[in-house]
């Protein structure tokens, strides 16, 4: 394992050496790739393309053999268990889905209750209420403290209740808070429910052992991970994995097919029909393999100083409400100027050439009981540097000044 170099790092995304003059802050939406990553998709293209699995010839088999040991990589990268538990989808928000089809036919019936919490990006909340509506499940929603992070006590007082499943976010995609999931699965499994993790942000920040973690589903998506858009992992206990429901039919999630009736393949097939993203896959193991060069620990220290350079740069400008708190903080920062529109905040940003989202970040509830229209977020990578936060700050000091003159 290398030592992190701020410099050697941001030298390998050729991103950066075609647009030298912007500050991307937009990391939390999607993730640049690093040259690693785009030479193995490129590979695989140029000397490998061929369909999996079902091929009789060579090109076929060693297709195969790539894809699988992506599987393979990807199920080193977390720890788990058995390779099977690896499963490829489109994105998280594909295996939420597939989670909350997949249960309602086998684990919750009628009058059973799912617990979610009031920071979940919209793929934890949207998938539950369009089929516990259906089948007669409550889906209950733990409330936030003052300070934005989920309220501890409310949350086992809710546990009283006996959901059947929790799930919740392992880092909050609005604010950056890092939820204390150990703590929460821990008391979830000790009320008897099954535990669903969003770890959409949550793969990035930290190592993460899925032997340790204990949760029975965790979900991710690859573009977040430095690797590319249209791939994410469905990661499940081989137990928990066999209790879903496939969410679509065909190719080769069936071991047998009959007019009359069908047989569902072993796992990971069953829940992988149809042609997969093999060249995803195959970047998506890239990128971990890449990642696992590098000190994972001096990155999230090297993070956290640039962010707290951004939270002392905020308090020399005047006007801001800022929604996210420094402590526990992955690396993101919602704020507003007050009175105006985020949106306009944001395209004065653009126009200086510093990439932020302005809006409401796939969380409407959460603006929703704050009465805002959204807000201003900034996300940050091990790629961005100091001269980007100086540049944003000062960037973001002149949209200040133009909003309110």
């Amino acid at each position: 394992m290398l030592p992190f170099d701020p410099v050697n790092f941001r030298g390998q995304f050729e991103f950066f050496q075609h647009n030298p003059d912007w500050v991307y802050l937009d990391n939390a939406a999607t993730m640049h790739k690093p040259n690693a990553v785009i030479d193995a998709i490129t590979a695989f293209y140029q000397r490998n393309n061929s369909n999996v699995h079902r091929g009789a010839h060579s090109l076929s088999q060693n297709a195969t053999r790539a894809f699988e040991q992506a599987r393979d990589d990807i199920a080193t990268f977390v720890n788990a268990r058995e390779r099977q538990q690896i499963v490829f989808c489109s994105g998280a928000t594909a295996a939420l889905n597939q989670i909350a089809f997949g249960l309602m036919h086998t684990v919750l019936k009628a009058g059973d209750r799912v617990l979610i919490t009031a920071l979940e990006h919209h793929a934890n909340i949207v998938p539950w209420q369009m089929h516990c509506a259906r089948f007669g499940v409550t889906l209950d929603v733990v409330p936030l403290d003052n300070q934005h992070q989920v309220d501890q006590q409310a949350f086992s007082e809710m546990l009283q209740r006996k959901p059947k499943v929790v799930s919740l976010s392992h880092i909050s995609n609005v604010l950056g808070h890092i939820q204390p999931v150990v703590q929460m699965i821990n008391q979830a499994k000790a009320a008897g429910a099954l535990t669903v993790v969003d770890g959409a942000q949550g793969i990035v920040h930290d190592s993460i052992d899925m032997q340790a973690l204990d949760a029975d589903f965790y979900v991710w998506s690859g573009h977040k991970l430095f690797g590319p858009t249209g791939i994410g992992v469905l990661y499940g206990k081989t137990a928990a994995l066999e209790l879903l429901t496939p969410i679509f039919g065909g190719g080769e999630m069936i071991s047998e097919v009959q007019f009359s009736h069908s047989l569902f393949n072993i796992l990971p097939f069953r829940l992988e029909a149809g042609t997969p993203d093999i060249a995803g896959a195959i970047g998506l193991a890239a990128a971990t393999n890449w990642l696992q060069k590098v000190n994972r620990n001096e990155i999230k220290n090297y993070k956290a100083m640039l962010l707290n350079q951004f939270f002392e740069g905020l308090k020399r400008i005047d006007g801001l409400d800022i929604l996210s708190s420094p402590v526990h903080n992955a690396g993101i920062v919602a704020l507003n100027v007050q009175g105006e529109h985020p949106a306009d905040v944001a395209e004065l940003l653009n126009q200086q050439k510093v990439a932020v989202r302005g809006g409401q970040h796939c969380a409407m509830p959460f603006f929703s009981q704050l009465g805002l229209a959204g807000a201003v977020r900034f996300s940050f990578a091990p790629y961005n540097n100091e001269a980007d936060v100086t540049t944003s700050l000062q960037a973001l000091t002149q949209a200040v000044e133009i909003l309110t003159a």
